[in-house]
């Protein structure tokens, strides 16, 4: 990938990176530990939420977001391509 910085970007740019399946348990278990609320635990309970069903934290999926672009990039980030997050969104669902 080479040595790219925040300015080598432009909005709406789009980067691929590899695949990662997420089974239920592993939703589960995250959850447990880091955001035990009813929808990311209890499939039964998610069913009379607003996502009809089990669905991953938003946490979740971020920390597989930053697996995927550290791979991406050779496996480190170095301090001079710390990301900072300003303003976070989930737009879709991870069931």
């Amino acid at each position: 990938m080479g040595e790219r910085y925040l300015e080598d970007f432009a909005v709406g740019q789009i980067f691929v990176s590899g695949r990662l399946r997420v089974t239920k348990e592993q939703i589960k278990a995250f959850a447990a530990e880091f955001d035990p609320q009813p929808f990311h635990l209890d499939e039964e309970a998610a069913q009379n939420t607003f996502f009809k069903g089990l669905a991953a934290s938003g946490w979740h999926t971020a920390a597989l977001t930053m697996r995927l672009l550290v791979e991406a990039a050779g496996g480190t980030l170095g301090p001079e391509k710390i990301m900072i997050v300003e303003q976070s969104s989930w737009r879709r669902s991870v069931f």
